[in-house]
């Protein structure tokens, strides 16, 4: 008895000690369900993490003492649901298993989850009957499609009376439809299964092609023509004729103008949401819009599953993308970027990659190269899908933007100048970023696209660097056009061809940027065209140093040598000949150099020095 007594005590006080943050319960069920079924994405659920606000798709009470959600589609979950998992969270809200492979019947514990509200489990491999429905009295969203259910709809799906939405779609269901009479029902789908008989009153006003696929009769259907208006060969009586063949004439008149309003209305309102879509938010990305591809087949869904890297910790499919809220956020040289919102208020950055050159298996070798870099100055690739009409690249969204919208954004009243500190930052970490790229696949790593609209801040102000690896993947590169021309190295210019001592002239001309202020390619007076590293040669030449730099640098006091150290790093990296451009890992070493402030080993006549090294690239 004793014994017990202690036991008890200890076991309060770890769950004391282990803090509220967790309901202990709660993550003992959820360990048991995925320790219990086997799935090929990792997971950061372990017994020491904290779950609340850190396992991926668990989401807890304002208060952490329940689980309210669990969001996992894509995992690449297999077999059937261990029992006496899932069913003993009580407080459980949402659960999202969709997108998986899991198999067996509906979990009949599931009746324990008395607090479901939305059930998603399509696109997975379920079997046997539906379960009797009348023991969720909250359900509001139930999505079963695509599995394979069999036997009859339940009518106790009409105790549901929170339902707004209901898809049963490519099952095997059988049987007749039973009248549903629920008053919250927004949307319902039942196409392909094997339902016979007619379409009940009450789902009489959804559209056929809920129904389609199925040996459904539509003759109980409604006319559309009302049993109110009479017959148009009826005659009407003679003495009326005439006022109501003037009344009616009025109408047509009256409706003709009101057609040509609404007409010409429609037409202001596409214009105007095709301009913003150009310049800006493009509504979701759905498969209409963002893939060619309308349906997706089980097998195909399957093959073409989005692939995620080891430690993400996103809850999200290819469904979720396509649902996303989207924002343009750019059209880059390889493709165009958006800003997603997802459902569950996580913020990604999609790459929708065109001219992809080469095939599905060079494309997952590569992006199996660049997801395995882990650097705190190299933009972590999260996932990537592959399918013969789509490539996209999914990447963790960085809030302070890029540097190219930090230097060349707003430069009228009211912006805060990008200083001095923040601008060696912005140099340091994406050098070291780019040594760290050059060193991967035994050293051989081209970027390939460096430029300061893919390099972005971290929480630090530290230069983070995007967008790698996509030049071998590609086709053959396009001619430069615009500021993009600005960053190429002669000989990619000359070859279409990039490698690690053009990585290293695109960072030259960043540094450049950062030093002057101004794009790689920029117009005076808005007709002749200025290249940046040109213009700076041609300074420099004429030993007007000081006029190579950002009006805004001149603010902050004793940088001058900084800024011309910086200058002669800058210079060596743009010279014309790729073999006499330093490797990156030294480029690195003498901007660190700068910053530490070693100086006892630097030339005394520094504005020489910078003439004599800037020469022969000219």
């Amino acid at each position: 008895m004793k014994a017990s007594i202690v036991f008890s005590c200890i076991l309060f006080l770890g769950i004391i000690l282990q803090g509220s943050a967790d309901p202990v319960k709660d993550k003992l069920a959820l360990l048991d369900f995925v320790n219990s079924l086997p799935h090929s994405r990792y997971l950061n659920w372990t017994e020491d993490s904290p779950m609340c606000n850190h396992w991926s798709g668990v989401t807890c009470s304002e208060d952490e003492s329940h689980i309210i959600a669990v969001r996992l589609p894509g995992v690449g979950f297999h077999g059937p649901i261990p029992p006496n998992t899932i069913s003993r969270l009580s407080d459980l809200q949402i659960l999202s298993l969709r997108s998986n492979a899991i198999s067996g019947s509906f979990p009949s514990d599931f009746a324990n989850l008395k607090n479901l509200s939305y059930l998603y489990l399509q696109f997975n491999n379920f079997s046997g009957p539906l379960p009797d429905f009348s023991v969720w009295k909250n359900l509001t969203i139930v999505n079963l499609s695509n599995n394979g259910f069999n036997g009859s709809i339940p009518p106790s799906l009409s105790n549901l009376t929170h339902l707004a939405a209901l898809n049963f779609a490519n099952n095997s269901l059988s049987g007749e439809i039973p009248d549903l009479r629920l008053p919250h029902l927004q949307m319902i789908n039942f196409s392909n299964n094997k339902l016979n008989g007619y379409i009940p009153e009450s789902l009489q006003r959804f559209p056929h092609s809920v129904f389609a696929g199925n040996n459904i009769s539509f003759q109980n259907l409604p006319s559309p023509i009302s049993p109110s208006i009479a017959p148009a060969s009826q005659p009407l009586p003679r003495s009326k004729s005439r006022k109501l063949n003037g009344a009616v004439l009025m109408g047509v008149i009256v409706a003709a103008c009101l057609l040509g309003l609404a007409g010409f209305a429609f037409l202001i309102i596409i214009c105007c949401s095709r301009r913003k879509h150009e310049h800006g938010f493009s509504g979701k990305l759905q498969k209409d819009k963002m893939s060619p591809e309308k349906e997706i087949s089980r097998s195909e869904e399957a093959k073409n599953r989005m692939s995620f890297f080891e430690g993400c910790n996103y809850a999200f499919d290819l469904e979720d993308l396509l649902r996303a809220s989207a924002e343009v956020l750019g059209k880059g040289t390889f493709g165009i970027s958006y800003k997603a919102i997802l459902e569950d208020a996580t913020t990604v950055v999609v790459k929708r990659l065109r001219d992809v050159g080469v095939g599905k298996r060079d494309f997952e070798q590569q992006m199996e190269i660049v997801g395995n870099i882990k650097h705190e100055n190299v933009v972590e690739l999260k996932a990537y899908y592959y399918s013969k009409d789509e490539r996209l690249m999914v990447y963790e969204y960085y809030s302070q933007g890029s540097v190219s919208a930090l230097l060349h954004g707003n430069r009228g009243e009211g912006r805060v100048p990008l200083d001095w500190d923040t601008r060696m930052k912005i140099a340091i970490g994406a050098a070291r970023g780019i040594a760290r790229i050059h060193l991967e696949n035994n050293g051989k790593l081209v970027h390939g696209n460096i430029k300061s609209s893919n390099i972005f801040l971290n929480s630090q102000n530290y230069g983070c660097v995007s967008d790698l690896g996509l030049a071998s993947v590609m086709s053959a590169l396009a001619p430069p056009i615009s500021r993009a021309a600005g960053y190429r190295a002669p000989e990619v210019t000359d070859t279409r061809k990039a490698g690690q001592p053009s990585d290293v002239f695109s960072f030259g001309v960043v540094l450049l940027e950062l030093l002057t202020g101004k794009s790689p390619v920029y117009s005076i007076n808005g007709d002749e065209m200025v290249h940046l590293v040109r213009w700076v040669h041609s300074v420099v030449r004429e030993e007007w140093t000081a006029e190579v730099f950002d009006m805004e640098l001149m603010r902050y006091p004793d940088i001058e040598e900084e800024l011309v150290e910086m200058l002669q790093i800058a210079m060596s990296c743009v010279v014309r000949v790729p073999d006499q451009r330093p490797k990156m890992p030294y480029v690195l070493k003498m901007i660190e150099n700068v910053r530490l402030g070693e100086s006892d080993s630097r030339p005394s006549n520094r504005n020489k020095s910078l003439v004599a090294r800037s020469e022969p690239s000219s």
